[in-house]
């Protein structure tokens, strides 16, 4: 028997194609989330986790006092290397730890199915992460990974060794694409990071692959842009 697609992915996913099809341009203010929520008939906690989603991944942007706005292109940085967390945290000489927030299954989004190249009928685990350093909150992490990937891994083990339990199944990062933005911090990622609303934030998307080009984690972080900086290193040809 099948699950029922959540209200707020199927509302996400509309959401989407309207940006994605230039429906809502570049720029333009969309409407509030308490229209959208009529529009849609939802609730408004509904419309905002909906919309939130859109503004994690990028597509649209909040101004304070302004409203919410579809994103405009950015300038992108071809990096160099794949970053750690825990190696940069102890490269440093502190402790890295990190903090569950969330872990559930659920059907793939519209963006995730796209990054993962997999169906919209199709599970995925996702996992919500606080991340420290010395037990100062450094960077928000939500990892997406196929659920048939880990399907037949113990719970508590995802849970404490996520990236070893990968590597011990074959999936090593060969390659990743990354895309890093700037951005405020919504009022609960202030909260887990310990920052003030609207404090900048540095945004990391990330599609991790194997060596046979098949993506298997699709990543969003935020890092605190006052803890945390990335360092590129370009040599010419």
């Amino acid at each position: 028997m099948s699950k029922k697609v959540p209200v707020y992915i199927a509302m996400h996913n509309k959401l989407r194609q309207k940006v994605m099809s230039n429906e809502w341009s570049k720029g333009q203010k969309i409407p509030s989330e308490r229209a959208l929520a009529a529009d849609f008939n939802v609730s408004r906690m509904t419309a905002r986790q909906a919309v939130s989603s859109l503004v994690e991944e990028g597509l649209l942007e909040r101004k304070q006092g302004a409203g919410t706005f579809v994103a405009s292109d950015k300038v992108r940085e071809k990096l160099s290397g794949i970053p750690s967390f825990t190696e940069t945290i102890e490269r440093l000489g502190k402790t890295p730890s990190s903090k569950l927030v969330s872990f559930y299954t659920k059907y793939a989004s519209e963006s995730e199915s796209e990054k993962l190249k997999i169906g919209q009928n199709e599970e995925v685990l996702v996992m919500e992460r606080i991340r420290f350093a010395d037990d100062q909150p450094i960077c928000f992490e939500v990892a997406t990974i196929p659920y048939h990937i880990v399907s037949d891994i113990n719970k508590d083990e995802l849970k404490q060794h996520l990236y070893q339990s990968l590597s011990d199944r074959g999936y090593h990062v060969a390659r990743a694409e990354q895309i890093i933005s700037a951005t405020w911090a919504s009022e609960q990622v202030a909260d887990m990071l310990n920052v003030k609303r609207e404090a900048p934030i540095l945004r990391l998307k990330q599609v991790s692959y194997t060596q046979e080009e098949n993506p298997f984690e699709y990543v969003r972080a935020q890092y605190v842009g006052s803890r945390y900086e990335f360092f590129i290193e370009a040599k010419s040809n």
